[in-house]
């Protein structure tokens, strides 16, 4: 095989209570098509298999008092070691509200990774000794609570997965997507050209590829200065 053969391939592994949530979100749309181009591999990790008791729980009340629930140290650092006895991980993720803020930097750096391990938080969150022996990168996807790290699991694995090369039929429009030069996508039409008199602009009519990137450039600016003018430096919003 030519070195422009070898194909990328990502492991995802993920910690989680409800790995029947993950389960159907990984089945369809551009997640599968990475799945079975064999680019991806997804894989669910029942925590609850490496509970110490018979009822299979796997939370206890937080020392000092306090309300909510908080996942234990001792199922956590069995599931995990036993996973690294078997895969060398890149990252140990975990899904956290106190986390780095996703953003498409992030999300970039992580998909040349090949093994990753996601944790899903649940109730008032992790034994803090599993963040700090275990835990490489926290990750949020919000300013904001979810009941569990599953759905921010699925958002990451998403932004990577069709960051892999030959996932998307088009390679070349994951690097047209919004954030991967700092600004918002520019607006996008198609047929018909003329719809109840609402027109798309003639410039992306002309056939000059010049013209209709400098058109699309300027449009990105001028969008994410309407709406996102936090991406734009000082000296940009200057002009």
């Amino acid at each position: 095989m030519q070195p422009d053969e070898i194909k990328k391939k990502m492991k995802i592994d993920i910690i989680t209570l409800f790995p029947e949530m993950l389960e159907s979100f990984f089945s369809y749309s551009i997640l599968k098509r990475a799945q079975n181009k064999g680019l991806l591999s997804v894989n669910m990790i029942n925590l609850r298999d490496y509970s110490q008791n018979k009822y299979g729980s796997v939370d206890d009340y937080a020392f000092g008092g306090g309300a909510g629930m908080v996942l234990q140290v001792e199922p956590l650092t069995n599931c995990i070691e036993d996973l690294q006895s078997r895969t060398e991980y890149d990252e140990i993720i975990y899904t956290a509200p106190d986390g780095e803020l996703l953003n498409q930097k992030i999300a970039n750096n992580l998909s040349l990774k090949e093994n990753l391990l996601i944790l899903c938080g649940h109730y008032k969150g992790i034994d803090e000794r599993v963040r700090e022996h275990f835990v490489t990168q926290e990750i949020s996807i919000g300013n904001y609570v979810l009941s569990g790290g599953e759905l921010a699991a699925a958002v990451i694995s998403d932004c990577l997965a069709r960051l892999i090369p030959g996932v998307l039929n088009d390679e070349q429009s994951a690097l047209s997507d919004s954030f991967q030069d700092g600004l918002v996508a520019p607006a996008v039409y198609s047929r018909p050209a003329d719809f109840r008199g609402w027109k798309v602009p003639e410039v992306l009519l002309c056939g000059d590829p010049k013209k209709i990137e400098s058109w699309q450039y300027e449009n990105s600016i001028e969008r994410t200065r309407q709406r996102r003018p936090e991406l734009l430096s000082e000296n940009e919003l200057m002009h």
